[in-house]
């Protein structure tokens, strides 16, 4: 089957953050910094699905490690989701859809800290990614 041309390409919108768990991630991400790390990540221990709960705690790492780590489970679990809404490995998962944007900020931070750890080849590869899946990509859409 030869490539689709880029306009032929269906988009894939993910299912939106359980209302719950977009609450008491915000509620964790309020709380102080020494505290902050524990907070998220018993969201994410309540809800491993929750990809947004991922990508919080990916932020949180208390080393480039970790923060890879949180970052690609994230990933993953963004991954199975699109799966799931249809996605076959093509298509656009577009940053200016509001429910996909954990899995796109999943990715930003797993690049990031790629990178730290000296992961050059899926730092382009992800950059990469990131352009194919939203040829409007922003790098100011996310921070870190």
């Amino acid at each position: 089957m030869a490539d689709l041309p880029m306009a032929d390409r269906h988009e894939t919108v993910l299912p939106d953050t359980d209302p719950q768990v977009r609450e008491v991630l915000a509620r964790a991400g309020a709380v102080p910094d020494a505290e902050r790390r524990a907070a998220v990540a018993e969201v994410v221990a309540a809800a491993p699905a929750s990809i947004a709960a991922w990508a919080a705690l990916a932020a949180e790492g208390r080393d480039a490690v970790e923060r890879y780590a949180c970052a690609r489970v994230g990933y993953h679990r963004g991954l199975d989701a699109l799966r799931g809404a249809g996605w076959g490995g093509r298509g656009f998962v577009r940053w200016s859809v509001a429910a996909n944007r954990p899995f796109l900020t999943c990715l930003v931070r797993l690049r990031a800290a790629a990178a730290e750890i000296g992961e050059d080849a899926e730092v382009a590869r992800i950059s990469a990614f990131l352009t194919e899946l939203d040829p409007d990509w922003d790098e100011a859409n996310v921070a870190g």
